[in-house]
């Protein structure tokens, strides 16, 4: 058997993480964020097709009706704005590949909505009792569109795979002392070190940057997204007393959303006005 000693070894995983990240570095679109997207995307979207049609064939879905006409009045207006504006730029549209898809997910004990990658979406019926009008939810599916849009989750199974190689090679060289003492930390405290000091933050920039786009997509549609305050306040009063910590959380609490939203309206309004469709 051939023999490689360690230091040659921690050189040759170097190099090959390094040939690997170097070119696999992209853009967020709008927020020029760099981000690191290692990770296929033709997999995540693979993926995430599945998951979707698994999630419609078993869950009790709204097939007709006034809500979901509104969501797929909104998404429609969305698809078409957030096209047209990347194409009056020049630029790639981050959407041309997307197989749009809208469902009504009838469970009033769920206030959510997400966007699978590929823009397969889903809003529940517990949402609408707090966003009450077109205007909020606008909010809400912008800010599901932008995490399709930004590549988010291409971006966060990079990153868990970067981690993933890092830890390997910092254990070959510390003999196993990095995957210790998150162990250690792991059962003295119930807290997983690196979730709380990279994947949480990290998951907060995300959506701090999909609220972001999310208001710039509902401007671009023709939607007033001064609401976007008030449905931060209605999410804020339900969620009383519910919140984690920030440092736990992956999310931006309800008070930090609402100060960015109050920082970003205006600006998004002159700079992102309606595009006529």
């Amino acid at each position: 058997m051939y023999n490689i000693n360690r230091r040659k070894f921690l050189g040759l995983i170097s190099c090959g993480c390094c040939s690997l990240i170097l070119p696999s570095c992209s853009t967020v679109p709008i927020t020029e964020r760099k981000q690191l997207t290692i990770y296929p995307e033709s997999r995540i979207n693979q993926q995430a097709a599945a998951a979707y049609e698994n999630f419609r064939s078993k869950n009790k879905l709204i097939t007709s009706g006034s809500k979901l006409k509104e969501i797929r009045e909104i998404g429609k207006k969305m698809e078409v704005a957030v096209s047209t504006f990347f194409s009056k730029k020049g630029d790639e549209d981050p959407t041309k590949n997307f197989g749009w898809d809208y469902i009504l997910v009838d469970n009033d004990k769920v206030v959510n909505a997400w966007c699978m990658p590929g823009g397969k979406i889903a809003v529940y019926t517990g949402l609408l009792k707090v966003t009450k009008n077109i205007d909020a939810l606008s909010i809400v599916m912008g800010h599901e569109i932008a995490h399709a849009v930004a590549k988010h989750s291409v971006e966060r199974a990079s990153q868990q795979m970067t981690l993933g190689v890092a830890t390997m090679v910092g254990d070959i060289f510390t003999g196993g002392a990095i995957s210790n003492a998150r162990n250690q930390v792991g059962q003295a405290t119930g807290m997983d070190i690196y979730r709380i000091g990279i994947m949480n933050p990290f998951g907060r920039k995300q959506e701090s940057e999909a609220d972001y786009l999310g208001l710039i997509f509902s401007s671009l549609s023709g939607y007033d997204i001064r609401e976007s305050v008030n449905l931060w306040k209605r999410m804020a009063e339900k969620n009383k007393g519910k919140e984690p910590p920030a440092f736990l959380s992956t999310h931006p609490s309800s008070s930090k959303r609402i100060a960015n939203l109050k920082d970003w309206i205006n600006e998004v309004i002159i700079d992102y006005p309606p595009i006529k469709l």
